[in-house]
């Protein structure tokens, strides 16, 4: 666990690390030091070398209820600084997005996969949080809402450029135009979700089992295939089989290939270490 933490903590198994959101008495809601939270653990578990993959969940009766609105409606939502002028005013508020979703994409970032756990509300933010991760489980009673359109906001730290690819044109754009909550059922069937687990204990284990599944294997080489596909969404085939070319070309020799050819020949289960 790392005590500089206020509202999350990171719990370390092995391989693998927990994120956890931990300020369930105010349903996990992000304030500014939650976006900045998020943002440090990240950077801290993409450069710790004993970590494979990252699992996030929220303590609680649900996963988030999204942004901190209290904090919001004091500081963004009234302007700012009345003193500026509204130039300046609208410029802080472009700077201050920009630094929000800048917390968020450090979940993209981070080399290792990250598997978000959901049960109960996601709610805005949390639509913003778990998109950016590579994989999400969610239990029965999860439901999944763009709220910024119910409050007159334009979702803005990253829903509306990850979720397309994930769902469809489609449903995005009514989850998006309706902010309404997407029942679990929905979200598996539209590809949101990875599966969907009766209840919270299941969900966890569920998600550990898959995070020790993805750890077993060599971690050069789920890092690698985590940034040939993040390349390849993003650019034509062409450029993508390109790019792994490069990526093979140059990374391919390491000594966890030695052991994974090794094990075969000995008929055991390679024990790789990431060099």
């Amino acid at each position: 666990m790392s005590d500089e933490y206020t509202v999350i903590r990171i719990d370390r198994n092995d391989h693998v690390a927990e994120v956890v959101l931990n300020n369930p008495d105010r349903l996990n809601v992000m304030a500014k030091v939650f976006f900045h939270e998020i943002k440090r653990a990240f950077e801290e578990l993409d450069a710790d070398p004993e970590i494979r993959v990252v699992v996030m969940w929220a303590e609680g009766r649900l996963f988030t209820a999204g942004l901190d609105l209290k904090e919001a409606s004091t500081g963004i939502l009234a302007g700012g600084n009345g003193e500026a002028s509204q130039g300046r005013r609208s410029d802080d508020l472009y700077r201050h997005v920009l630094e929000l979703q800048d917390c968020f994409t450090a979940i993209e970032r981070c080399r290792k996969p990250v598997i978000a756990a959901v049960h109960g509300h996601c709610i805005g933010g949390g639509v913003d949080l778990t998109t950016a991760c590579d994989i999400r489980v969610c239990t029965e009673d999860a439901t999944f809402g763009i709220q910024e359109t119910k409050i007159a906001i334009v979702a803005d730290v990253g829903t509306l450029q990850r979720i397309t690819d994930l769902v469809g044109k489609g449903f995005a754009r009514e989850m998006a135009y309706t902010g309404k909550r997407i029942p679990a059922n929905r979200a598996l069937q539209f590809q949101l979700v990875n599966e969907v687990y009766s209840d919270k204990d299941a969900m966890l284990i569920g998600a550990r089992e898959m995070a020790s599944e993805i750890a077993g294997n060599s971690p050069l080489t789920v890092q690698g295939v985590k940034q040939v596909l993040q390349y390849s969404e993003e650019h034509s085939t062409e450029e993508g089989l390109d790019y792994v070319a490069q990526w093979n070309a140059s990374r391919l020799r390491t000594n966890d290939l030695v052991e994974a050819v090794t094990a075969f020949m000995e008929k055991r289960d390679p024990v790789f270490k990431g060099d």
